[in-house]
């Protein structure tokens, strides 16, 4: 199963969990599921609304301690100690890990001290571990999301008066495709910025699928211009594209010749920062003979324009060139796995004669390789082995 986050209005916390369940997920099922973490003092009150003749549910939660907040860290051993399955462990905290970076960051405290009060504690728990609950249940492996639109004005906080989109949205939606709108609220919320810069696996048109339902959150303000709604649109792939799918993305490339060979590594990591798809340095023969390198990056026809002011303000280049070309890729998705080293992150990919292969995340290898003092081959060798010795997981 996949499904397309149209943020045509932004994205919030609510507005993903009530587009969940106008999808079908019951709220009386899901405060039960959050009670085992456990977790108290709330309730989910959730109602019908209209909004430009859409029809949409609109979700509340209700704390007893509006006040109270937690720490990242009390949240992480919360979550972490919750009898809640590996998977939504792992994209509650991932999420919860992206907000308290970018609040560490601004508010120049350690991460372990950041507290949630603007997230509302208890609301953010409910937001976020809510809709890790909600993407398990419905079988959902495959996110894909519109680009992002920003608010404008400013709004009111417990630190004073700040912009919109406020500090902590900028930081999270950094390498995510956004615009901007001249609607005088705030359309994106941390929490929902959070959300979607982690789930979604790219950002742009809707993909090739079969529809199979779709729901609609509504936002908490009734907007004049348009609806303000979030709407999820869940499916499958065409069946001639079980196996694989085929996409568009941009080619932007430069050849440089006069450039210190240190600030390539500099620009690669920058690249990848922008969550670009691959980034080559091949070495090519220039006029006059030079030694040169050709620069090509693959990037969502969306990033396009942002990999260009990337390379020409990083790079001592004059121009890029950039071209669009169709690539067909295998079916994945992500998963965790258990290993002797613990929950591991991998891909789990569908190859076309439909054998399944596993393929551990590097970052996670070379953390255990780092942390263990083990080279990184044989972390590899160890952790495939383990792999092969389990069951092979069906594809849903």
């Amino acid at each position: 199963m996949i499904a397309y986050f149209d943020c045509f209005s932004g994205i919030s916390g609510d507005m993903t969990l009530g587009a969940f369940f106008d999808l079908g997920i019951s709220a009386n099922w899901l405060k039960e599921t959050l009670c085992s973490i456990p977790l108290e003092g709330f309730d989910i009150s959730v109602s019908s609304v209209c909004r430009h003749g859409i029809c949409a549910k609109k979700v509340l939660v209700q704390t007893e301690d509006i006040e109270k907040s937690r720490t990242y860290s009390e949240i992480k051993d919360l979550i972490g100690n919750s009898p809640l399955s590996c998977g939504v462990k792992g994209k509650s905290l991932e999420i919860f890990g992206k907000l308290a970076v970018a609040e560490a960051k601004i508010h120049d405290c350690p991460l372990g001290k950041v507290h949630f009060h603007e997230l509302g504690g208890i609301d953010a728990i409910v937001d976020i571990v809510g809709s890790a609950l909600c993407l398990e249940y419905l079988g959902i492996t495959n996110i894909f999301a519109s680009k992002i639109p920003l608010g404008t004005g400013f709004v009111s906080c417990r630190h004073g008066t700040l912009p919109v989109p406020v500090p902590a949205t900028v930081a999270i939606l950094k390498g995510v495709p956004t615009y901007g709108t001249e609607i005088n609220c705030e359309l994106v919320t941390p929490t929902g910025a959070a959300i979607v810069a982690v789930l979604a696996e790219s950002f742009g048109a809707m993909p090739d699928m079969v529809i199979k339902s779709y729901g609609y959150g509504a936002g908490s303000r009734d907007i004049e211009s348009k609806p303000n709604l979030l709407r999820v649109i869940t499916g499958s792939l065409p069946d001639d594209q079980t196996d694989h799918q085929n996409e568009e993305i941009a080619v932007v490339e430069t050849c440089i010749d006069d450039m210190n060979p240190e600030i390539f590594g500099f620009l690669m990591d920058r690249l990848f920062e922008e969550r670009v798809l691959d980034v080559y340095w091949i070495p090519i023969f220039m006029k006059k003979n030079r030694p040169g390198t050709l620069i090509q990056v693959l990037c969502q026809t969306d990033q396009k324009d942002g990999v260009i002011e990337r390379i020409l303000s990083e790079t001592t280049s004059l121009g890029v060139r950039y071209y669009h070309v169709k690539r067909r890729v295998l079916w994945r998705d992500k998963i965790e796995v258990k290993t002797s080293f613990g929950m591991i992150g991998a891909k789990r990919i569908k190859e076309t004669n439909g054998n399944i292969r596993i393929v551990p995340e590097y970052e996670n290898c070379k953390r255990i390789a780092l942390e263990k003092n083990i080279p990184l081959r044989i972390i590899y060798d160890i952790i495939i082995k383990e792999i092969i010795a389990v069951s092979k997981p069906a594809i849903p």
